[in-house]
C-alpha cells in the first residue's frame, strides 16, 4: 500500500525541469523575428537611398546650362572687386555726435526766479532773455543812484554859476585896481574867492562823476536780473522753474545754478576715439562715411577736421574730430554714430572698376 501511495504521489507532481527548458523557446521566438524584420527594412531603405544619391548628379547636371560669357565676365569683376576692397579695406570707429558750443545758461547773481520765457526744444536768439530775476531791490538801488547822480549835476550847476560871478568880480576889481579905485585887499579877497569857486567846482565835478560811475554799477546789476542767451540756438534742457532760488554757485539746500542748456546746432560735429595702433591710417581732410545708429540706412558724408594731438594712455585711443559735410535737423547731439574712414586705395579701385564698365 505504501508504494503504491509512493507511486500516486510521484505521478502527482509537477516537471519543473521540461518548463524550464521549453519557455526560452518560447519568448525569443517573437523578439528574433522583429529584429531581423528591422534589419531588412533598414536594408531597404539604405539601398534606395543610394540609389536616388546616384541619380542626382546625373540629373542636375544634364538640367544646368552653361552661363553667358557677359555674367562670367560681370562675376570674375565682381569678385576682384571684393578682393581689391578687402586688401583696402577701411577704418571703422565709433563715436558720438558733439556740440562744440553748448552752454547752461546761469545768473551772475543769487536770487529768485520770478519767469522763465524758454522751454526744451525752442530757439533762441542771442541776447534773447531767458529768465528773470526778482529785481525789486536792485531798482530801488538804481534809484537812488540816479537821483545822486541829479543831486551832483545840480551842486556842480550852483558852483559854476558862482564861480562865474566871482569872476566877474575879479575882474572889475582889477580894474579898479589899476586905477586906484579899489585897495589891494578887495583884488585879493576876490581872487581868493575865484580860486575857492574853483576848487569847489572841481570837487563838485569829481562827485557827479562817482555818481555817475555807481548809476551804471545800479545799471549793470539791475540787467544781471535779466538771464540772456550767450549765443544763438536751441534749448534742450529747462532746470529751473518760476520760485526757485538760482545762485552762480551750489550753497546747499534746493539753490539751483542755471536755468537752462543751450546748443548751437551750427557746431555740431563727431567725435571718435581711434585705436592708436591706426591712426596712420587716418589723415586730415580724408573723407569719412557716418552713419547713425538712429537711421543705419543713411549714409551721411563726412570728413576729417583734426586729429587731437594727445593719446589716452588707458584706452591705448586717439581722438578723431570729424565735420558733417551738410547739416540735417535730425542729426542732434550725443547720438552714437559709426564712422568708416575712407582709403584711397578703395576710391581708386571704385573709380577703376566703373571706368571699366
Amino acid at each position: 500500500m505504501r508504494e503504491d501511495k509512493s507511486k500516486l504521489l510521484r505521478s502527482l507532481t509537477i516537471d519543473r525541469s521540461a518548463n524550464k527548458v521549453e519557455r526560452p523557446k518560447s519568448r525569443w521566438l517573437p523578439i528574433s523575428a522583429a529584429v531581423a524584420a528591422c534589419v531588412v527594412v533598414a536594408f531597404a531603405a539604405f539601398a534606395a537611398f543610394e540609389l536616388r544619391r546616384q541619380d542626382q548628379p546625373k540629373e542636375s547636371t544634364s538640367q544646368t546650362a552653361p552661363q553667358p560669357a557677359s555674367q562670367l565676365q560681370a562675376q570674375q569683376q565682381s569678385q576682384q572687386g571684393a578682393t581689391n576692397g578687402k586688401a583696402a579695406g577701411s577704418l571703422a570707429a565709433s563715436g558720438y555726435v558733439v556740440a562744440r558750443r553748448k552752454a547752461t545758461v546761469a545768473a551772475e547773481i543769487t536770487g529768485k526766479v520770478v519767469e522763465v520765457f524758454t522751454d526744451e526744444g525752442r530757439t533762441v536768439a542771442e541776447g534773447q532773455v531767458v529768465a528773470r530775476l526778482d529785481s525789486v531791490l536792485a531798482e530801488r538801488d538804481y534809484e537812488l543812484a540816479r537821483s545822486r547822480v541829479e543831486t551832483a549835476d545840480a551842486a556842480v550847476a550852483a558852483i559854476t554859476a558862482d564861480l562865474e560871478d566871482a569872476s566877474r568880480i575879479m575882474s572889475r576889481v582889477q580894474t579898479l585896481s589899476q586905477k586906484n579905485f579899489a585897495t589891494e585887499a578887495d583884488l585879493t579877497k576876490a581872487q581868493a574867492r575865484v580860486g575857492v569857486l574853483s576848487a569847489q567846482l572841481r570837487q563838485a565835478q569829481s562827485q557827479l562823476e562817482t555818481a555817475k560811475i555807481d548809476a551804471k554799477r545800479s545799471a549793470s546789476m539791475l540787467d544781471k536780473h535779466q538771464i540772456r542767451a550767450p549765443f544763438a540756438g536751441v534749448v534742450i534742457d529747462r532746470s529751473a522753474q518760476p520760485g526757485e532760488m538760482i545762485s552762480p554757485m551750489s550753497v546747499g539746500g534746493y539753490t539751483r545754478t542755471g536755468i537752462c542748456t543751450i546748443v548751437d546746432m551750427d557746431s555740431i560735429e563727431i567725435e571718435v576715439d581711434v585705436n592708436e595702433a591706426f591712426i596712420g591710417r587716418v589723415t586730415p581732410g580724408g573723407p569719412v562715411n557716418a552713419v547713425l545708429d538712429a537711421y543705419p540706412d543713411w549714409t551721411i558724408p563726412a570728413s576729417v577736421i583734426a586729429i587731437v594731438p594727445t593719446a589716452n594712455r588707458e584706452k591705448a585711443t586717439v581722438k578723431v574730430r570729424i565735420r558733417f559735410e551738410k547739416k540735417d535737423p535730425r542729426i542732434l547731439p550725443d547720438m552714437a554714430v559709426k564712422v568708416n574712414f575712407m582709403r584711397e586705395a578703395k576710391a581708386n579701385g571704385s573709380a577703376d572698376a566703373s571706368a571699366a564698365n
